[in-house]
């Protein structure tokens, strides 16, 4: 892929569609890419193409595309995070195409995609997303679900990052080369834009934590915000690796005092 902080500042949510079917070279490159896709936890997360018109499917927020691809992982401990990260590497490599996409968790006929998906008892599907060519302007209610979730804005840094512990936000000037990379992490996207990752800098090590809301835990997706601390694993790992660090992936717990809604997740040690 191409400069990762790049895709990630160009990237935004696509629900309107210019209606053009996508490019063959487009769905080959895209679906190879899907099937090679790894994640930390080694958890397995596999993605279908599915038409809108032959299965029946449907969101009452997209406009202009069949084409939906759907991810399916078995119910395992952690596998939230690995459907995260794994997404989110196929929602950037497609953005590197240009083909549009956006993170669909709840607005869909859930019942249509599982049926398509032919879920087994022990698989999740949790999110969605369509594929295809963005629209040259949005629909007036793609414009409003933007403003009403401040789909532009984002947390402070100061609000997000730590050195040591929780009372103590990472300054810049302590961050060093790692400040850019934490950058592609606050600028990452979640569900209704809560952004419930905090992380905490320990010397060479980065730890994230799960900030959790209510409202976000069901029986077909498990937790969401744990696909979102995917999603910043992701943008981290892919970002830290640009920047040639070699990195560790750790999930002991550091027991680091925090509240009661902070949850650990994993950690990432950092050797440049």
């Amino acid at each position: 892929m191409e400069n990762i902080e790049k895709l990630v500042r160009e990237r935004r949510s696509v629900r309107s569609f210019d209606g053009t079917a996508l490019r063959e070279e487009d769905r080959k490159k895209l679906m190879d890419y899907a099937a090679k896709i790894e994640n930390p936890f080694e958890i397995p997360v596999s993605f279908t193409l599915l038409s809108a018109k032959e299965h029946g499917l449907s969101s009452p927020v997209i406009v202009g595309t069949d084409l939906y691809i759907a991810g399916r992982v078995k119910k395992l401990p952690y596998a939230e995070e690995a459907f995260g990260y794994s997404m989110e590497m196929l929602v950037l490599y497609a953005q590197s195409l240009g083909i549009g996409t956006t993170w669909i968790g709840g607005t869909m006929d859930r019942k249509a995609f599982e049926s398509a998906m032919q879920l087994g008892n022990d698989e999740r599907m949790p999110c969605v997303t369509p594929v295809g060519y963005p629209a040259s302007k949005m629909s007036m209610r793609e414009t409003m679900m933007r403003k009403g979730v401040k789909a532009d804005w984002r947390e402070d840094a100061d609000k997000l990052f730590f050195s040591g512990d929780f009372s103590t936000p990472l300054r810049r000037d302590d961050a060093g080369a790692l400040w850019d990379i934490l950058e592609t992490v606050r600028l990452a996207p979640s569900a209704v834009n809560k952004q419930p990752w905090r992380l905490v800098v320990c010397g060479d090590t980065v730890h994230f934590y799960e900030k959790k809301s209510k409202g976000f835990l069901s029986d077909a997706v498990g937790d969401m915000q744990k696909i979102d601390l995917g999603i910043a694993l992701c943008h981290f790992a892919l970002s830290a690796k640009q920047q040639g660090a070699r990195l560790a992936f750790l999930t002991e717990d550091p027991k680091i005092p925090g509240e009661a809604d902070i949850e650990y997740i994993a950690s990432y040690r950092v050797e440049w």
